[in-house]
């Protein structure tokens, strides 16, 4: 049976989530229809035209790729850019295109971006260099009903955007008890007695709503229901706890700067290697950061690291670093970022494997790398 774009899609996000990309990141199928089968799938880190190319020509393609083509958002599809012209490329050759970005970055199955880092050092015990649990952007709205007003509330609340979690929508869930209530004189209760304290069977209804929806969701709440008061709960909810950004270990026995430059320049490769600091500092902590790591300077100090290895390091933060008495070495956004490509395309034959899907899975031949020297 032939594998299609839909089989490859699932496979990946099984793998590598979209929850746990960041929240500006754009992962997932960027060009391409679920339907189109797929009797190869080509791992790149970066989508050219060359890579495109390459994917044409030959049976029915998926290019896997780390970087997503389509990442700021296009304003018209034409081949005035540099990402439109690629994707009408891709398109027009039924060539379908799959981005897993930071949430490839994050993995913990030994194909995350800062591993080949670490293990170019001989550094098996690295933790995350970043754990945080991120705000899912939604809340749960929790209300009491009436139980021959339930659907009607619900209905609305599903209207106003509540209730989705993933590819399900109208979720909610249940409970039957008893509600008390005493209503004053100006009240104008939609059942029971004035003055006097009632009792009444209520649903007690839960349903999540993204933050963007809430004032909707709210007053579609006070519209639909028949209360003349009614009773909400509002409450903020965390995602669960993603894999973090980057690495951290130990260096045994600590070794100086310009020897832990050189074990990276040679083994992982990165032949444009640069430092920053003391050659004879001795590095015992290390830090690492797959392709762009700057943002992380402050997170490698909290963490105790004697140095960050990255990619695409600007002139200001490198001395304000070295100031603080963090070390650097820039050993390039491709460099670091390749040597994950194997490993990525290793699980990802072995998820295939366990899902006896039959396309074959190659490594792109293409060089992506944008500087000669």
């Amino acid at each position: 049976m032939t594998d299609t774009v839909a089989d490859w899609v699932d496979l990946v996000h099984e793998r590598y989530p979209p929850a746990h990309a960041a929240e500006w990141d754009r992962v997932g199928l960027q060009v391409g229809d679920p339907a189109w089968p797929v009797a190869r799938v080509l791992v790149a880190l970066d989508v050219t035209s060359a890579v495109i190319a390459e994917a044409a020509d030959g049976p029915p393609t998926l290019v896997a790729a780390h970087h997503p083509l389509l990442f700021r958002p296009l304003t018209r599809l034409t081949p005035d850019t540099a990402a439109g012209r690629v994707a009408l490329a891709a398109a027009s050759a039924r060539v379908a295109v799959l981005a897993a970005h930071t949430n490839l970055d994050v993995a913990t199955d030994g194909a995350g971006t800062s591993e080949p880092i670490m293990r170019a050092l001989g550094i098996t015990d690295a933790a995350p260099l970043t754990s945080e649990a991120d705000d899912a952007g939604q809340v749960k709205l929790v209300t009491f009903v009436p139980p021959d007003h339930v659907g009607v509330v619900l209905d609305a609340l599903a209207a106003a955007g509540a209730g989705v979690i993933g590819a399900y929508e109208r979720c909610s869930f249940r409970v039957r008890g008893t509600g008390t209530f005493r209503p004053g004189q100006a009240a104008a209760p939609y059942s029971g007695q004035v003055g006097v304290d009632n009792e009444e069977v209520e649903e007690r209804l839960e349903i999540v709503v993204p933050h963007a929806r809430l004032g909707a969701a709210v007053a579609a709440l006070w519209a639909a229901h028949p209360y003349d008061e009614v009773a909400y709960d509002l409450h903020p909810l965390l995602a669960p706890p993603r894999a973090g950004f980057g690495r951290v270990g130990t260096l045994a026995p600590p070794v100086p700067l310009v020897e832990v430059a050189e074990r990276v320049r040679e083994r992982l490769p990165a032949p444009s290697l640069r430092f920053a600091g003391a050659p004879d500092h001795s590095i015992r902590m290390v830090a690492a950061v797959g392709g762009s790591g700057g943002r992380l300077v402050e997170a490698a100090l909290t963490a105790g690291a004697d140095v960050l290895i990255t990619g695409d390091l600007g002139h200001h933060p490198v001395l304000d670093a070295l100031e603080r008495g963090l070390a650097l070495i820039d050993a390039g956004h491709h460099a670091t970022e390749h040597a994950a490509m194997g490993p990525w395309l290793e699980r990802l034959q072995e998820a295939a494997r366990q899902r006896s899907l039959s396309a074959e899975l190659l490594a792109s031949t293409v060089s992506t790398a944008p500087w000669a020297g």
